[in-house]
């Protein structure tokens, strides 16, 4: 997995193969059925890499709340030549609050070295984020990749840089370098539902940043995400009085539940984000329907402004039996109109 071509199963990216943490705890119903959580108990016997960071008790799977950078995984992405979009922490939280605003300087400035790379983090901490990143500054990236600090990769150049610079030198070349908010960082926060949403889209959007996005999964009901979908532009018919003139989001990901114990999602919720993002013109991409889709016929009210053929066109009734894959991500299952995997610009 830590090879160059190494590729990621997640559709919306390219590498999810570095996680310089371990551990995390949970935070919401998001987190429930959370992969990261149940594989580290299922290796936490002495020896075994998920001892100590997770457990199984009570037939559940459950972390222990020990959060650890892990300094050898630390320098892997200046290894990468490829340009890549990355997910650094599918596995963690880069904002837990166990986690020392240290550790996440060094991951940042990871991601400052390597511009080459996109990275797209993930959290349910918006808060800590949007208090972290508002407050920091390029000295403390620069102060975080110091040589003799941590270690610096003798694999990391730059072609531009003169070929006989030492790895140090061109390390902190590359720091000179620095401006915030990092070009190549996009942000977001996971929204499983309408209250996850309303608390941490508008910390995000208070938050610096290049790009900002969600990831609404597990999508676990209805979502009205338009007040936060605009700019300079007329309020939603839905929301008229909600409308502020704040950054909007950049990317909007949708998300059905896998797994064993996977919760349903509504086919007709999908619809409506797809809907509600077109509406705005901001990019929206459907990962997965999960392991237990089911459709209604009525679509929430909130979206029938702008859907063009109307709620007839749906179908009610176990989606999961028109699907194979047990993930609900082939595309080629679905119908063409939740064909939708955009990208932002």
């Amino acid at each position: 997995a830590e090879q160059e071509g190494a590729m990621s199963k997640i559709e919306w990216t390219d590498r999810s193969d570095w996680n310089p943490v371990r551990g995390c705890t949970r935070c919401s119903e998001g987190c429930r059925n959370c992969y990261a959580e149940i594989l580290a108990a299922r290796f936490s016997e002495p020896g075994q890499w998920g001892h100590g960071f997770a457990h199984v008790t009570g037939g559940d799977h459950r972390w222990t709340g020990r959060v650890e950078l892990q300094e050898d995984r630390l320098t892997l992405p200046l290894k990468w030549r490829k340009p890549a979009r990355i997910f650094p922490n599918s596995t963690f939280d880069l904002f837990h609050e166990s986690l020392p605003d240290s550790a996440i300087d060094k991951i940042f400035a990871v991601m400052a070295l390597t511009p080459r790379h996109t990275y797209q983090p993930l959290t349910k901490r918006a808060a800590r984020m949007r208090d972290y990143l508002s407050a920091l500054t390029v000295k403390r990236l620069r102060d975080a990749v110091t040589p003799g600090e941590w270690p610096i990769t003798k694999h990391h150049a730059d072609a531009w840089l003169d070929p006989h610079a030492s790895p140090e030198q061109r390390v902190l070349y590359r720091a000179r370098q620095v401006t915030l908010p990092l070009p190549n960082v996009w942000l977001g926060v996971s929204v499983e539902n309408q209250q996850a949403a309303d608390e941490r889209i508008p910390h995000l959007l208070e938050t610096p940043a290049a790009k900002r996005f969600i990831s609404a999964e597990p999508l676990l009901g209805p979502m009205v995400l338009e007040p936060w979908l605009y700019r300079d532009a007329t309020p939603p018919l839905s929301a008229p009085n909600s409308f502020r003139p704040i950054p909007p989001l950049d990317w909007v990901i949708v998300g059905g539940e896998s797994g064993p114990d996977a919760r349903e999602c509504d086919v007709g919720c999908v619809r409506s984000i797809v809907a509600q993002c077109k509406a705005a013109g901001v990019a929206c991409f459907i990962k997965q329907l999960g392991a237990s889709p089911f459709s209604t016929i009525k679509v929430p009210p909130f979206t029938q402004w702008c859907l063009d053929d109307g709620p007839s066109a749906y179908e009610a009734g176990p989606f999961y039996a028109l699907l194979k894959d047990r993930k609900g991500a082939d595309m080629a299952e679905w119908p063409e109109d939740l064909r939708v995997r955009e990208f932002p610009a």
